[in-house]
């Protein structure tokens, strides 16, 4: 699925959502997205947002099977770095 679509047709739980909305405000490319992917990141928008998609659906997938390992915190701050990197590939 094209990036652009695979954004637009996520859907999560609102309170999720405005959480990760919440977050963005803060979000610094820099600090963040290294501490989220736990690797360096990528330089390109595109790719990080592919990774991030990849990582925000297996912690979406564990909270649907409510999973022991789901991290809610973490969750939003995957989401949040989605948001930042989405805007981001939509602004280049």
């Amino acid at each position: 699925m094209p990036l652009p679509n695979a954004l637009t047709t996520l859907r999560r739980p609102r309170l999720l959502v405005r959480a990760a909305r919440f977050a963005l405000a803060d979000y610094d490319r820099g600090r963040d997205l290294r501490r989220v992917l736990r690797a360096d990141p990528p330089h390109a928008a595109p790719r990080a947002v592919a990774v991030l998609l990849e990582q925000e659906g297996r912690a979406d997938a564990a909270r649907r099977r409510g999973d022991g390992t789901y991290d809610a915190a973490r969750h939003v701050a995957t989401l949040a770095a989605l948001m930042a990197e989405a805007r981001r590939l939509a602004a280049a």
